[in-house]
């Protein structure tokens, strides 16, 4: 087994896994109160996320793996991990509005927004670097800021229309 199927491998179960906590985290949201808003973009996210994976499986696989481009995306997965504890139950992959509840203002939200999405930014482009994947790199991460652009207008709206003590969760 190469570096580049073992990375992808855990690459692909750290995804599902993610998709896993994301169901279980909005379903219990929602049975707190919570309502989902701006769905209409997540078949979009979901479909680039899962389109990047297969790519990569499909040219990066037997391919020789750069270590320093290995290396960064391991720090963004260290900061993805920082994400989603900041969040714990409130991290999900859909945008869900807690009535009541604060903006959550640890972790990296001391100091960003929205880390999750640069974080998200920076692997779209790090892992297919990491298989010398150029095209690949540059393609996604145009996608990505396009359904970016929609994902970021959605929830503009969504916190636009609620209270500043209310929150969303991403």
């Amino acid at each position: 087994m190469t570096l580049g199927v073992i990375v992808l491998a855990a690459v692909t179960l750290q995804r599902l896994g993610e998709l896993l906590l994301a169901q279980h985290n909005t379903r219990r949201l929602i049975a707190q109160g919570g309502y989902e808003t701006g769905a209409g973009h997540y078949p979009l996210i979901v479909g680039l996320h899962a389109a990047w994976l297969v790519a990569l499986w499909v040219w990066g696989s037997d391919r020789p793996v750069n270590l320093p481009w290995l290396g960064a995306f391991i720090v963004l997965q260290l900061l993805r991990i920082w994400v989603i504890a900041s969040l714990g139950g409130r991290w999900t992959t859909r945008i869900i509005i807690l009535p009541g509840a604060p903006l959550v203002r640890r972790g990296p939200y001391r100091f960003l927004s929205h880390p999750n999405y640069m974080v998200v930014v920076a692997e779209i482009a790090v892992l297919p670097l990491a298989f010398g994947l150029v095209g690949l790199a540059v393609l996604f991460s145009v996608l990505n800021a396009l359904v970016l652009w929609a994902r970021i207008r959605a929830e503009g709206r969504a916190l636009a229309g609620v209270r500043c003590d209310q929150s969303v969760s991403v």
